[in-house]
């Protein structure tokens, strides 16, 4: 039986991020079906709305179906002349603003781009700093200022902790630093001593060998360094170090970055 497929358009006056991460969460629901995904940021005006749904319209008659669309468009005629293409389309503002303006009883700003923020918020500032000390402090490089971190997440050797650091940076505006635990660390059996004094910002990723494995053969092929044996080996090694430390862990290998950092989140208690 042949796969189900739809072509889902995601349609903003702005970058597009935040409607695209609606309508990731709801299509999850569907694992039935194949996704073709298109982002359209930047359509604030109404001569770039009919340019859209004359893109909808076209990818409705390729497929013999019409497409999904999911739109975050605060302008009523914009919207309104998007939503005239031959599509399923949802609107996420007409859907959830105008019953919150009844709800507070006023009405809402309208202002495109608003979930983002200014450029010079505090805000902002704090996040671009979160994200310059995330990179100075990738993998090791420094232990300087670990006591800026908000989080030290420690692991082997591509388990993901660089992604889970730069995101929790990007998406939060936390510093994370992150150390791999190496064959050195397993011989002297305990964390290196610039960790020590840092223990309560501690958090630990895993991963499955054979992942493990994957992962590497794709940066070393054929090297002791991708081989399952050694892969074994260091995660054995670390998860025994985790445990002995008491450092809380978790398993990467099918969690998804936006799940990894929730827990982290949840298991420091930051905020």
């Amino acid at each position: 039986m042949q796969t189900p497929f739809r072509t889902v358009f995601f349609v903003s006056d702005g970058t597009g991020i935040t409607v695209e991460a609606l309508g990731h969460s709801l299509l999850s629901q569907f694992e039935a079906v194949k996704f073709t995904q298109i982002r359209i940021p930047f359509v604030d005006n109404e001569e770039k709305a009919r340019e859209v749904v004359a893109r909808i319209n076209a990818r409705s008659e390729a497929d013999g179906i019409r497409p999904i669309v999911f739109t975050t468009l605060i302008n009523p005629r914009i919207a309104e002349i998007v939503h005239l293409a031959d599509a399923f389309s949802i609107s996420y503002f007409e859907t959830f603003l105008s019953p919150l303006e009844t709800e507070l009883g006023v009405k809402s700003s309208h202002t495109v781009g608003r979930t983002h923020g200014s450029t010079d918020s505090s805000d902002y500032k704090e996040r671009i700093e979160a994200i310059n000390y995330t990179l100075a402090h990738d993998d090791g490089i420094t232990d300087r200022d670990l006591e800026e971190a908000d989080v030290v997440l420690v692991g082997v050797s591509r388990c993901g902790k660089t992604p889970t650091s730069l995101y929790l940076a990007m998406q939060f505006g936390l510093k994370a630093a992150n150390f791999p635990l190496i064959p050195e660390d397993f011989e002297r059996g305990k964390l290196p001593g610039t960790l020590e004094k840092h223990r309560s910002k501690l958090f630990g990723l895993t991963i499955q060998p054979e992942r493990l494995a994957q992962i590497r053969e794709e940066r070393r092929p054929n090297s002791r360094y991708a081989s399952l044996a050694n892969c074994r080996h260091e995660v054995e090694e670390a998860e025994r170090m985790m445990r002995r430390e008491g450092i809380r862990w978790l398993d990467s290998s099918t969690k998804s970055i936006e799940e990894i950092a929730t827990t982290v989140l949840e298991e420091l208690n930051l905020r």
